[in-house]
C-alpha cells in the first residue's frame, strides 16, 4: 500500500524513531542509576522520562509512518490489511520490522556512547522465570488494546498520549517492567545497564510478546468489533465514520496528520471530499 510518504521515508522515520526511543530509555536509565542507589527513586525518573519521550516521538513521526516503532504494533498493522481494513502490505512490514530492529540496536549503542560507556557491550542482567513472560504477555496485550480500541472507537488523536500513560504505568504494574517491544528488547540487550536484558532472556520475552500482540488483537475484535461498525455504532451516520476515517490516516501533500474534512457528526449534510491516500495503519501507533 502507499501514502504521502514513500517508503523508504517511512522506514527512516521508523528506525529514527526506534532509535530515539531507545536512546531515551536507555540513557535515563543510566543517568537515573547513576544519581541515586534507591532502585524505586530510578524507576520514577526512568518510566517517567521513558512515557515523556515516547509520547513526543509518537507525535512527532506518527504522520509519517505511523510511528510504530515497535514490530507487535507493525503486525496488528498487517493482520488489519489481510481482514479487510487499512494496514500494511507484508512487504513493507517486513521492511518496518528490519528497520525498528536496525533502530532499536544504534539507539542503544549511541546511549551507551553517550554516556562514555563501551558501546555494543552486551547485557548481564538475565530476565528469567515464568511470572516475567506473564509479565510481558499482559504489557503487550495492553498496549495493543489501548491502541486498537482507541483506533476502532474513532479517537486516534489520543493514542500519543494514551500510549505514553500506559507505558509509564505499566513500567510499574508489571513484573516484567514492560518491555512490550521485540526490538526495543533486542536494542536493550546491547546495553547492560540498569534497562538491559541478557541475550539469554531475548526468546522468551520475545515470544511472550508476540503472544501478548495476538490477545490484544483479540480482545479489541471482542469489545469493539471492527472500526467502522464501532464509529458508526457511536455517532449513528454515515459523516461520523468518514471523519474516523480522515483522522486515521496521516496527512497529504501540505498538511500534517489531516486527509481532508467531513461533515459535522450527527448530521445528514455531504460528506467534503477526503484524499485518495492510505495509511500504514492508525495515524499514530507505538510501543514501549
Amino acid at each position: 500500500m502507499t501514502n504521502s510518504a514513500s517508503l523508504s521515508r517511512r522506514a527512516t522515520a521508523e528506525l529514527v524513531g526506534t532509535a530515539a526511543l531507545l536512546v531515551v530509555v536507555i540513557g535515563s536509565g543510566i543517568q537515573a542509576a547513576a544519581l541515586t542507589s534507591d532502585t524505586g527513586v530510578a524507576l520514577v525518573a526512568n518510566s517517567l522520562a521513558s512515557a515523556i519521550g515516547l509520547g513526543l516521538i509518537i507525535t512527532l513521526f506518527g504522520p509519517l509512518s505511523g510511528a510504530h516503532l515497535n514490530p507487535v504494533v507493525t503486525l496488528t498493522a498487517w493482520w488489519g490489511r489481510r481482514t479487510g481494513g487499512e494496514g500494511l502490505e507484508g512487504r513493507e512490514a517486513l521492511v518496518y520490522v528490519a528497520a525498528q530492529t536496525a533502530g532499536a540496536i544504534g539507539g542503544a549503542v549511541l546511549a551507551e556512547a553517550m554516556f562514555g560507556r563501551i558501546p555494543g557491550a552486551f547485557s548481564t542482567q538475565v530476565r528469567d522465570g515464568g511470572h516475567l513472560l506473564v509479565g510481558e504477555v499482559v504489557a503487550t496485550a495492553g498496549l495493543v488494546l489501548v491502541i486498537q480500541g482507541l483506533g476502532r472507537i474513532g479517537r486516534p488523536k489520543l493514542i500519543p498520549a494514551a500510549v505514553a500513560a500506559y507505558i509509564a504505568a505499566a513500567i510499574w504494574f508489571t513484573s516484567s517492567g514492560s518491555f512490550a517491544n521485540p526490538a526495543g528488547t533486542i536494542g536493550r540487550s546491547f546495553s547492560d545497564s540498569f534497562t538491559g536484558i541478557a541475550p539469554q532472556s531475548l526468546p522468551g520475552f520475545v515470544a511472550a510478546q508476540l503472544v501478548g500482540g495476538i490477545l490484544g488483537l483479540v480482545l479489541a475484535a471482542v469489545l469493539y468489533g471492527s472500526t467502522r461498525r464501532a464509529v458508526a455504532g457511536t455517532t449513528g451516520t454515515a459523516d461520523a465514520v468518514a471523519t474516523a476515517d480522515a483522522a486515521d490516516r496521516p496527512g497529504t501533500a501540505g498538511t500534517a496528520g489531516t486527509a481532508g474534512t467531513a461533515g459535522p457528526a450527527g448530521t445528514t449534510g455531504t460528506i467534503s471530499p477526503v484524499a485518495e491516500t492510505s495509511a500504514p495503519g492508525p495515524a499514530y501507533q507505538a510501543v514501549g
